[in-house]
């Protein structure tokens, strides 16, 4: 594992915006309702918020972003650094944290770069963010984190119903007195055919007939620019690589799991969540979910879960909580860290 310490860095606030607009996984042709039912049944989203036509995954950010810097009161030109990790850009290039930094109005001083990162990319930003702060010269950061996963034109294929789009912000800060933050991380790219696109990048430039769906070798009807997701992959990867993983840096860092108040991990879906609860033998009270209501929102999925489900708890100083994202890569990231004057903003939805 590459496990790591960071001193010095305190999780000042956070921030997490979704679309108004509410999708119901039972929204469908009568003919279809039973097959639906079953499928919220065993994947545990029966809601997904979506964004209308021309907001993109940095809109979400930006207003997540602006609502935190209000609630915290930092001045713009004490911001430091502006990370964004997400698989949604707003174009090719360049990156989304260039465009944010001028969108928010940010110092030119401000550095500013993306992370291509899915569903580990909480914890690996967070330990990026905060290596830079550790260092002790720069001060202030903001990570904005999120991805835009609908489609309304991929609505016939079995995977919309997953996938809820959100777009988060975390503001860090130098601190001497802040408690430690324990990572570790860890990636397997052997497995990047578990979850990907094939079409678009420049293995695979994007050609007129990458727009048109065909059938799969796994009998799937997609196009070839929309995700390819290998269900039996995922979830071996998932239950077999995540609890040891969680377990290893509990006792790396020193923490029993009863010492921690959240458990806060990825929202893949019910079957895998509910698998890595019981493995870990963790209570449901400390495992919040944000699956029924807003479905899997990729690399924002954890910072959505903590502001809609334990806003309350992580407003309290000396919260113990534990972040783990899992996923996209393959790439696997888990976090231990503790509050400390932490503020939480109400969801915001636009």
């Amino acid at each position: 594992m590459a496990y790591a310490v960071l001193n010095n860095v305190r999780l000042a606030g956070l921030a997490s915006c979704v679309p108004k607009q509410s999708v119901s996984n039972l929204d469908c042709a009568p003919e279809q309702l039973s097959e639906r039912e079953r499928l919220v049944r065993n994947i545990g989203i029966a809601h997904r918020r979506q964004s209308v036509a021309g907001v993109c995954f940095s809109d979400l950010a930006q207003a997540a972003a602006e609502r935190l810097i209000g609630e915290l009161g930092w001045a713009r030109d004490s911001i430091d650094a502006l990370v964004v990790v997400t698989q949604s850009s707003d174009y090719p290039y360049p990156g989304t944290a260039v465009l944010m930094q001028d969108r928010l109005g940010l110092p030119h001083s401000c550095l500013a770069f993306d992370i291509n990162l899915g569903c580990s990319g909480y914890p690996y930003g967070l330990y990026v963010v905060g290596s830079m702060l550790a260092a002790g010269k720069l001060k202030r950061a903001l990570l904005l984190v999120g991805d835009k996963s609908t489609n309304p034109d991929s609505k016939d294929q079995g995977f919309v119903v997953l996938f809820g789009d959100a777009g988060t912000a975390t503001a860090l800060e130098y601190d001497e007195a802040a408690p430690a933050m324990h990572f570790d991380m860890y990636t397997d790219g052997a497995g990047y055919q578990a979850i990907y696109c094939p079409a678009g990048g420049n293995r695979m430039p994007l050609r007129p007939e990458h727009l048109v769906p065909v059938a799969g070798d796994d009998g799937i009807v997609r196009r070839p620019i929309d995700i390819v997701l290998d269900g039996p992959a995922i979830l071996n990867f998932s239950i077999t690589r995540i609890p040891p993983a969680v377990q290893a840096l509990l006792e790396r860092s020193g923490q029993p799991a009863e010492g921690i108040d959240f458990f806060f991990f990825h929202q893949a879906n019910r079957m895998i969540n509910e698998t890595i609860r019981k493995k870990l033998r963790l209570p449901e009270a400390k495992v919040p979910s944000t699956l029924y209501d807003f479905g899997n929102t990729s690399s924002a999925s954890i910072p959505v879960t903590m502001v809609a489900r334990a806003a309350d708890g992580l407003r309290r100083d000396g919260t113990r909580i534990l972040m783990s994202g899992f996923g996209v890569g393959l790439s696997w990231a888990s976090c231990v860290a503790q509050t400390q004057g932490t503020a939480v903003c109400d969801l915001v939805e636009i």
